[in-house]
């Protein structure tokens, strides 16, 4: 009975590192507080329901596509096991996505599409997966894949305008609002997500891809590098491109994979190609998919030869006696 009874018990739900935990917190909240002076005191032009519809449609997404892998998986849902508190926690990153995309989004007054961004930014995460250390783990930045698939399905769809993040600011605040957000995300990155050298190899080459730019393609380099002073800038560097869960952890890597969407961004920018940033962080996000599947591939057919090796070394021993028998 008792065996019968371990059989059918769910395994238990995989978990998160208090440090993401703690991240993935000071995250959310650090987005509710933007978006609550967004809309009081900086000007952001989407309605003030917007971002309630944005955060429910995440969370139903969140639960309804857990419930159903957890079955699918065999395992208890995430959400179980460690009352409200346990519930919220994991409901962190569907905040953030939610906030997120209808804080950069701009779609006129087409809620519907928004919701749509929201939901495609949330339910990637459950079918765009990749091996990493055994488990199989998303890929694709959430907030920036909702924001880009809207770009390209929706030709009449924008990001949100600049200057709507300091629309009725003016004067010191112009640059207080931004140093607020660098210094926050500094200390957020460094000692949280540690994703500094991310973000220094996506600075460093993108002042190269304007330097190289406005040498190849006549582009005016003092307005290329102006836009790495826009807020929208100073929010895709400290809290998108930076996301902990779909970006390398080793800082070789990381300033690789920040380089390579500079770069990325560089070729779409001087291709005319508008909203560089998101297109270029998914583009980066998906080569970096597709070589973890390789490494997984790779791996896997290693450990096969490897394996065949032993078995074939172990059969040869096994039939040695025997050889010697016959030959006595």
């Amino acid at each position: 009975m008792a065996e019968q009874t371990a059989k059918t018990k769910p395994a238990p739900p995989p978990k998160h590192p208090k440090v993401v935990i703690t991240a993935l917190r000071r995250f959310a909240i650090s987005i509710s507080i933007f978006n609550i002076l967004g809309y009081t005191v900086l000007g952001f032009e989407q309605p003030w329901t917007w971002p309630f519809v944005a955060v429910l449609t995440a969370y139903t997404v969140e639960i309804g596509l857990e419930i159903l892998s957890a079955r699918v998986e065999g395992r208890m849902e995430r959400f179980r096991g460690h009352g409200v508190r346990g519930l919220i926690e994991f409901l962190f990153p569907a905040h953030i996505s939610g906030l997120a995309v209808n804080m950069l989004l701009y779609v006129n007054d087409q809620y519907l599409v928004m919701m749509f961004g929201v939901a495609v930014a949330v339910g990637a995460k459950y079918i765009l997966r990749a091996p990493v250390k055994g488990r199989l783990r998303h890929f694709m930045n959430p907030s920036n894949l909702g924001i880009a698939t809207v770009l390209v399905m929706y030709s009449w769809a924008s990001i949100a305008p600049p200057y709507h993040f300091t629309e009725y600011v003016d004067g010191f605040w112009d640059w207080f609002i931004p140093v607020i957000i660098v210094v926050s995300g500094t200390v957020l990155n460094g000692m949280l997500t540690k994703r500094l050298w991310l973000i220094l190899g996506w600075l460093v080459v993108f002042v190269i891809q304007a330097v190289v730019r406005g040498w190849i393609l006549d582009t005016a380099i003092l307005g290329a590098l102006g836009t790495m002073t826009g807020v929208a800038f100073v929010l895709y560097t400290n809290y998108m491109v930076t996301d902990p869960g779909t970006s390398p952890s080793k800082p070789v890597s990381q300033f690789a994979f920040g380089g390579g969407i500079a770069v990325v961004y560089g070729l779409l920018t001087g291709a005319e190609i508008a909203y560089g940033l998101f297109f270029a962080t998914a583009i980066v996000c998906t080569i970096r998919g597709g070589f973890l599947w390789a490494l997984h591939i790779v791996n896997k057919a290693s450990e096969q030869q490897e394996a065949l090796k032993r078995k074939e070394i172990e059969a040869k021993q096994e039939s040695a006696p025997a050889d010697l028998k016959l030959a006595a």
